[in-house]
């Protein structure tokens, strides 16, 4: 009986030299023309809270002293926040230091030093602070400052619920971004298709703090005036539109 050669199955190379013969990707569709084009948007939100950083530092010439004075005094502005209406939830310790302050002895004219002394200790303690109710901020800080807070006093506004905030500017982003496509297409004399792709920018939109408006603003009589003005929402979108004609 006449013998056959056993079936060998494709290897790797002889299947993609089939692929690569195919008719159907001979035949293939041209690649899509494509136009990529990023559009920015903004929109404004007065702030409804406010992020108070305050620190109480003290000194004294031994870490228990220094310890117990700092413990004190913020343990007052503490309870002040209370009574002012600021929950538990909202306040929280940012950063707590320790650090002993040091003597540095005069160069004598021989060139030698002495090695420097300790002669005391510093006891920092940093409070953050959100304040939910804007109007009260002035007075807090006010009360803050007189129950022993002496060093870096910063307010940040902010938002809540940024969220209508943020999709305005996101509508704005995209509005813009098709606007330039249609400057760009209009230039090159050529049409618009089907969008193919919408990104937006990597991250959370987030307030630009450093970017105020000065139209709004709010101060106390009766405590330390402040200016809350707006905050600046920004998005950042990119589209992929398909090229038609030309």
């Amino acid at each position: 009986m006449k013998k056959y050669p056993a079936h060998r199955p494709l290897t790797g190379l002889y299947l993609l030299l089939m692929l690569l013969l195919s008719p159907l990707v001979l035949a293939g569709d041209p690649p899509v023309r494509q136009l990529h084009v990023t559009g920015e948007g903004e929109a404004f939100l007065a702030p409804d809270m406010a992020v108070m950083q305050l620190t109480v530092t003290r000194e004294a010439e031994t870490a228990r002293e220094a310890l117990d004075a700092n413990s004190g005094a913020m343990q007052q502005v503490l309870d002040a926040m209370r009574e002012a209406g600021v929950e538990s939830r909202d306040l929280r310790t940012r950063q707590f230091s320790i650090q002993p302050r040091y003597r540095h002895p005069p160069r004598q004219k021989d060139g030698t030093q002495e090695p420097p002394s300790i002669v005391g200790y510093q006891v920092s303690n940093s409070l953050e602070v959100r304040v939910r109710e804007i109007d009260a901020v002035g007075a807090i800080l006010d009360r803050a400052v007189s129950l022993g807070v002496n060093q870096d006093g910063q307010i940040e506004w902010t938002n809540a619920d940024p969220r209508e905030a943020v999709e305005a500017a996101r509508r704005a982003a995209v509005k813009d971004a098709l606007a330039r496509a249609h400057t760009l297409a209009d230039a090159a004399g050529v049409g618009l298709g089907d969008i193919l792709e919408i990104s937006e920018q990597r991250g959370s939109p987030a307030p630009a703090q450093a970017m105020f408006r000065r139209e709004a603003m709010m101060a106390s009589a009766d405590a330390v005036p402040v200016a809350t003005g707006e905050n600046a929402y920004r998005v950042t979108v990119s589209l992929r539109i398909a090229l038609a004609g030309g």
